[in-house]
């Protein structure tokens, strides 16, 4: 798609659609800090349902905590050689205690995550809440913020169409 600028010429444009229809997703959520979790799972579900998902493209993986989250997530980014899944939806709650394990359990799981998108290029959506209270989470988890489940499923499900459209335009020339 061309798009015309403020200077008058035009420019390629490549974004993502919201059409889930026939990807499939693997969602990961931890198990700790459940009472939120739900949330997000269920906001992220909807979210795929609504955008043309089919209860059968989705696969939920429960993990026991945020820090396992990355262990599963690199499994299944090493099986998308076979096409098993399009995109991992990463779920969890990590909620600041008294101990300096907040900061290493939040620093440690997102960079993993980060460094198992880049290595497998694969679109990962990041619904990990890193709050300093448990209200916080709640509000995050569908209250007054809004549901970052919901979100990362939105995200991922346009990196999903915009990787395939970079793909299509790289065979293409």
């Amino acid at each position: 798609m061309t798009k015309t600028t403020e200077l008058g010429s035009e420019i390629t444009v490549i974004e993502g659609n919201m059409d889930a229809t026939g990807i499939k997703f693997a969602i990961v959520a931890s198990r700790f800090n459940d009472f939120i979790v739900e949330s997000l799972i269920k906001g992220a579900i909807d979210c795929l349902l609504r955008h043309g998902a089919q209860t059968k493209d989705l696969t939920l993986i429960r993990v026991p905590g945020a820090f396992e989250i990355a262990q599963a997530t690199k499994v299944i980014a090493q099986t998308t050689s076979v096409k098993k899944f399009d995109a991992i939806i990463c779920l969890g709650a990590i909620i600041r205690g008294a101990t300096p394990h907040f900061d290493l359990l939040a620093s440690t799981t997102i960079k993993a995550l980060a460094q198992i998108n880049l290595e497998h290029s694969i679109p990962i959506g990041l619904g990990i809440l890193t709050t300093d209270t448990q209200e916080q989470a709640i509000e995050r988890a569908g209250a007054k913020a809004g549901n970052k489940g919901v979100e990362a499923a939105a995200a991922c499900l346009e990196m999903v169409q915009v990787m395939q459209k970079l793909k299509d335009n790289s065979n293409a020339r």
